[in-house]
């Protein structure tokens, strides 16, 4: 019987849908490398257009994503990519840019100071603090490690 508190847990795996998890893990890796592909045709174009080095087009590069990425969150684009690959787009820089803009949209009625610049960074809070203390960290010991070797 379904309502029997004893076959509960059987039940309920058995009426819960499969998660296809090689399909999710290949979709995240397609749109990965796609939204890679387009990064470095996008620093193709500077390079070649604009006549940078390699180097210096690396920062408009990682500016226009992340434009993009912020025109497809306020679209509604980005969330309906995000749903097909997952990780795949939460990984790069563009779901780092999704994650302030959704914050951003999110809290623009409570107004420009109390809701948009307090509520920012919400999301990406942990990302930005994560970063800093993994690299003040590495960067510590590699100092060590210099000093020693």
């Amino acid at each position: 019987m379904l309502n029997d508190p004893k076959n509960y847990k059987e039940n309920v795996t058995a009426y819960q849908p499969k998660i296809p998890y090689f399909m999710n893990c290949l979709n995240a890796f397609w749109v990965g490398g796609l939204i890679s592909l387009i990064g470095q045709g996008i620093q193709t174009f500077y390079m070649y257009f604009f006549h940078f080095s390699k180097q210096a087009a690396g920062n408009p590069t990682v500016a226009t994503l992340i434009l993009i990425s912020a025109l497809m969150t306020g679209f509604g684009v980005y969330d309906k990519v995000a749903k097909f690959a997952g990780a795949g787009t939460i990984v790069p820089v563009t779901g780092f840019a999704n994650s302030i803009t959704s914050s951003a949209l999110e809290h623009k009625s409570e107004g420009i100071v109390l809701g948009i610049a307090t509520n920012l960074f919400q999301l990406a809070g942990e990302v930005i603090v994560f970063g800093v203390v993994s690299a003040a960290v590495l960067g510590i010991l590699r100092l060590f490690i210099e000093q020693i070797f």
